[in-house]
């Protein structure tokens, strides 16, 4: 059985843009799990408002991935492969950073599952980088205009580059999520059901290769 640790932020909790949560088999490590088929145990850990290594000011605590990711590791021991999707929330505003500074971020949280992270045989689970959709423009007319604002498009649009370096420099596996997880019409920041069944479906083959 190979085991999958898919840690993310509201968009691979599953949020749906119209309130609530999309269902299990609507989400995509749920629809990734169905792919992949016999063989492969995927866990989900998302979380609404989750950034590389920050608390959030304004929305509260448990935000910070590298404050959760040990635990979290230990908890689900042993993985195979850990799937990063973060960075969205890292593009707010008020944290000021820039697609470099954030991927300096994800590159700890890659450091932490190498240290905490284990398989079946004791050694560190591969990893998985994805690069999130970028926030689009709809997300000005709605209340998380004051989070994200222009700023966050333009960081947003920057991080496929930067973790695509990165994943090269890191020894990691890297997918840029852009061409196939569509973001919501209606908020611009979360993805579609279509989005989320078409990154489930590029993600399993290149699971597949990774863990062959």
């Amino acid at each position: 059985m190979k085991r999958i640790l898919c840690f993310g932020d509201s968009n691979t909790y599953g949020y749906d843009p119209r309130g609530g949560r999309y269902g299990e088999d609507e989400r995509w490590p749920m629809r990734l799990s169905a792919a992949l088929g016999e063989g492969f145990s995927v866990v989900e850990e998302g979380f609404g408002g989750r950034t590389c290594v920050y608390d959030d000011p304004i929305e509260g605590g448990y935000k910070s991935g590298a404050s959760y990711l040990p635990p979290c590791l230990m908890s689900h021991n042993p993985l195979d492969l850990v799937i990063l999707m973060l960075g969205t929330n890292d593009a707010k505003r008020r944290f000021g950073l820039t697609p470099v500074t954030i991927g300096e971020g994800l590159a700890q949280l890659v450091r932490l599952i190498r240290l905490y992270g284990q398989d079946a045989g004791g050694q560190p689970p591969a990893v998985l980088i994805v690069a999130p959709a970028p926030v689009e423009p709809p997300v000005l007319n709605t209340r998380m205009a004051e989070s994200f604002g222009e700023h966050a498009l333009e960081v947003t649009r920057g991080l496929a580059a930067e973790y695509a370096r990165l994943a090269r420099l890191m020894r990691c596996a890297f997918f840029d999520a852009a061409p196939v997880a569509e973001v919501s019409p209606i908020d611009g920041v979360h993805l579609s059901r279509r989005g989320h069944a078409r990154l489930a479906e590029a993600l399993a083959g290149q699971v597949c290769q990774i863990l062959s």
